[in-house]
């Protein structure tokens, strides 16, 4: 899905590789707090708006960015509280469960991976954030009872300090 509601000419100029990197370099940073972000990139490469979000868009159409999304640093908002619940899910039912965890609000992150055996089971990721470990422990536990999955295997994982959190980054910086 596009991320802006503007026709773009099919005359508009392609980007430079220098431009593309840089342009790439800026998303990463995250979008400007400002009325036209994308002009405010494209003045910063020295290219127009309407290139920049043709970028985007042939970037959005290749598969390179699948979506733009929010950092948000929970704990400056007072959740406090977050724990990464660990599932040991069947693997024929993974795709279910991990559709209806991520359709919980409780849930802000959820994801597979694969099983570490014998030691690590689990194979069902997700993240949950409250103000206290008691509000985070009764969604866990509402979670578990709503979608069926009391007798399932868990673990929760509640973190002890927040040393980084940003968006992915992909390379080096340029010059």
């Amino acid at each position: 899905m596009p991320i802006h509601n503007i026709d773009i000419e099919l005359e508009t100029e392609q980007l430079t590789v220098q431009q593309q990197l840089m342009l790439r370099e800026a998303l990463e940073k995250g979008l400007p707090i400002s009325p036209q972000p994308y002009l405010d990139i494209a003045n910063s490469i020295n290219a127009q708006e309407a290139q920049v979000l043709n970028q985007i868009d042939l970037w959005q159409n290749d598969g390179l960015i699948k979506r733009f999304g929010v950092v948000v640093k929970h704990r400056q908002l007072g959740y406090t509280a977050n724990a990464m619940v660990v599932w040991d899910i069947p693997n024929e039912q993974v795709d279910q469960i991990a559709r209806q965890l991520s359709n919980r609000k409780e849930v802000s992150l959820c994801y597979q991976r694969p099983r570490r055996l014998p030691d690590w089971t689990y194979n069902l990721f997700c993240m949950i954030h409250g103000k206290s470990r008691t509000v985070v422990e009764q969604q866990i536990a509402d979670i578990s009872e709503q979608l069926g999955l009391e007798h399932i295997k868990k673990d929760v994982l509640f973190s002890n300090k927040a040393f980084k959190q940003n968006g992915a980054r992909y390379r080096k910086r340029i010059n």
